[in-house]
């Protein structure tokens, strides 16, 4: 397939610098279904990118459109601020039975606002609030949002300069195997803690990611996201789990913290909540931290009742039986062998993964961008990852069938030979 860019138009005229991802992929796209998007030229798109993990699954969910169609046709309330309404019930109603009480979590909800860094700002605030402290603990290469406390423990040094004024009271500390495997874990960061000649602030929080989407498919390990729970516990500190991208079953479980066996502290969740790519977030804290008073956090738009009623619709199509989980597993193998194929065929590269996202590493740093380019013009899109754009991601619905799967990942194979 030949992809002629559109020339230029109102997006260029009007439409801000700041603009990215239309870059990369220089079409006009008019419709979405399933795993694919469609064009106005009537080109068709696998799509392995899933709006960043908003889609987990695909676009236009007949089963979810069908619920938000009845709802809005019944003239159900769309905007609701925090109010009681049968849309957010529905949906508290369950997540408590589908997720919170099958995994015997005993989190309060939240609603911080539409986005994720809504919910990773209501995070930090809530822990200072409880702790009495200011400094935050994050990671090497974390991604936790672009607003400012969020940028404060973002590793990202071209995000971070946006920000424009100094980012206080955040510390990073090296994530899992940093150093690759050659200091132990937590050294640096238990010694700070405990030599009062550091300098280091006390935190109320440590706040992680298990796995670093943005910062280049990072993995920690289960014993490690251990040790750093029982760290924090030794230590006084809360512990935040950031899965607004890695949440909602990208890595298999519903909560990607599971497979590690710790209850964090507070958890974000967002992206994929609504099910439909409608804006919503949460921030889940155990019930002794609900120190809140009424109105202290609030905003305009955290009650999008439509997306209450497409992520109810999720929770019991896809939540209710445990099938998901077991299908998004086997996605993830089919995923593995086929970019262990590839990075055996292809020297300077490296693969990692969870359920379904994974990464191809190029030594080779700027060749990840021409994969992207390649695939693109093939009829894939994939996006790159990592400090420097050196990872190619890969984040494709988890309702993607096997089929569109090895479609998808043949395409990329060919994107990575043609650009060696």
């Amino acid at each position: 397939m030949t992809i002629t860019p559109p020339a230029l138009s109102v997006f260029e005229a009007l439409e801000s610098e700041v603009r990215s991802y239309c870059r990369g992929w220089p079409a006009v796209f008019d419709r979405a279904q399933g795993s694919h998007m469609y064009d106005e030229d009537g080109h068709t798109y696998l799509d392995f990118f899933a709006g960043a993990g908003s889609l987990n699954y695909g676009h236009n969910n007949p089963v979810l459109k069908r619920a938000l169609i009845d709802y809005i046709e019944r003239d159900g309330v769309t905007h609701g601020l925090d109010m009681s309404t049968t849309a957010k019930r529905a949906f508290l109603e369950s997540f408590q039975n589908n997720i919170l009480r099958p995994r015997d979590l005993p989190y309060k909800v939240m609603f911080p606002g539409p986005t994720g860094t809504n919910a990773v700002e209501a995070a930090l605030k809530l822990a200072r609030k409880v702790k009495g402290r200011e400094s935050i603990v994050s990671f090497t290469n974390a991604f936790h949002g672009m607003s400012l406390g969020s940028l404060a423990v973002t590793g990202n040094a071209f995000k971070r300069a946006g920000a424009g004024i100094p980012l206080v009271h955040g510390t990073p500390m090296p994530f899992d195997n940093y150093f690759d495997g050659t200091v132990e874990d937590f050294l640096w960061f238990e010694r700070l803690l405990e030599d009062q000649g550091s300098g280091l602030n006390k935190p109320a929080a440590v706040i992680v990611e298990t796995v670093q989407g943005e910062g280049g498919i990072n993995v920690a390990r289960p014993e490690w996201l251990r040790a750093l729970a029982e760290l924090c516990e030794r230590q006084d500190m809360l512990l935040i789990v950031d899965d607004i991208q890695m949440g909602c079953g990208r890595t298999g479980a519903f909560f990607s913290f599971e497979e590690a066996g710790i209850t964090p502290d507070i958890v974000t969740v967002s992206k994929s909540i609504s099910g439909y790519g409608m804006p919503m977030s949460l921030t889940l804290f155990k019930p002794e931290l609900d120190i809140w008073e009424p109105g202290e956090h609030n905003g305009t738009f955290r009650g999008n009742n439509p997306a209450f009623v497409t992520a109810a619709a999720t929770l019991d199509t896809y939540w209710a039986d445990g099938q998901m989980e077991k299908q998004t597993l086997a996605r993830g193998e089919q995923v593995e062998q086929a970019l262990r194929a590839i990075c055996e065929e292809q020297s300077g590269t490296h693969f990692r993964g969870r359920g379904l996202v994974w990464g191809i590493e190029f030594e080779d740093k700027p060749r990840a961008s021409a994969v992207c380019k390649r695939a693109f013009e093939l009829g894939l899109l994939v996006e790159t990852s990592g400090p420097e754009s050196e990872v190619v991601k890969l984040l494709p619905a988890l309702t993607i069938s096997p089929e569109d799967l090895d479609e998808g990942l043949r395409t990329l194979a060919r994107a990575v030979r043609e650009t060696a």
